[in-house]
C-alpha cells in the first residue's frame, strides 16, 4: 500500500474493541446495592412480624417513664394548728361566723376574731367565701383553709401578719364534711410525680 498509507517500521496498528472494565465495576457495584437493600428490607419485615420492634417499643416506653432526676422535696404544707383564722360573716344570716369558727377550731385550727364582715366586704361575697390574707398566705395557708370549704375565692391584702380571713359569702351553705376536708388535706402531702414518671 502506498502514499500516506504506507505502513513502514516494525509497530502495526492494533484493531482490538477498547475494553469496557469500567461498565463491568459499576454494574457489579450496582448488583452488591440492590442485594444489600433487598437484605435488609427482608430482616425489617422479619422483625416487624416477629414482635421485636414492639418489645424495643415497650422498653423505649419504660425508659422514658423513669424519673430524669430526683425530684425536689417540696415544703410541707402547715398544719391547722399553725394557722390562725379570723371568721366574718358577710351575709344576712345570723350565727354563722360563731358555728363557722367553732367547726373550724374542732378540726384543729387556731380561731382569732369572730363577728360580722367589715362595710368593704358585708354582703358584697357573692360566692361560697373569700380568703384574704397576706401575699405569703398563697404558699400554704391558703391551701390548707381552702379543704375546708369549696369554692372560696382567695385575695391577698396589704397585711404583714400571718393570720388568715375567712369571710362566709351569700352562697355559703356549710363547710365540708371531715372525711372531704381530711382527704383533700392529704392530698396536699402527697408527693407530685417526678418529671418523665408515668401514672
Amino acid at each position: 500500500m502506498g502514499g500516506k498509507y504506507r505502513i513502514t517500521g516494525n509497530a502495526y496498528p492494533r484493531m482490538r474493541r477498547p475494553r469496557r472494565r469500567r461498565k463491568v465495576v459499576l454494574a457489579a457495584v450496582a448488583a452488591v446495592a440492590v442485594l444489600g437493600l433487598g437484605g435488609w428490607g427482608t430482616l425489617q419485615l422479619i422483625d416487624a412480624f416477629s414482635g421485636d420492634t414492639g418489645k424495643a417499643a415497650a422498653k423505649s416506653r419504660a425508659a422514658a417513664c423513669k424519673p430524669r432526676s430526683a425530684p425536689s422535696a417540696a415544703p410541707a404544707p402547715p398544719r391547722p394548728a399553725q394557722i390562725t383564722v379570723n371568721v366574718y360573716n358577710a351575709t344576712p344570716r345570723s350565727g354563722l361566723a360563731k358555728a363557722t369558727a367553732d367547726e373550724l377550731q374542732k378540726r384543729g385550727f387556731n380561731i382569732g376574731k369572730v363577728g360580722n364582715a367589715s362595710p368593704e366586704y358585708d354582703k358584697k361575697v357573692p360566692g361560697a367565701g373569700l380568703l384574704l390574707g397576706a401575699p405569703g398566705a398563697y404558699e400554704g395557708p391558703f391551701s390548707v383553709l381552702g379543704t375546708q370549704l369549696t369554692g372560696a375565692q382567695v385575695k391577698a391584702d396589704a397585711r404583714t401578719s400571718a393570720d388568715v380571713d375567712l369571710i362566709i359569702g351569700t352562697a355559703f351553705k356549710a363547710l365540708n364534711t371531715k372525711p372531704v376536708a381530711d382527704k383533700a388535706m392529704a392530698a396536699l402531702t402527697e408527693p407530685s410525680p417526678a418529671p418523665g414518671e408515668c401514672g
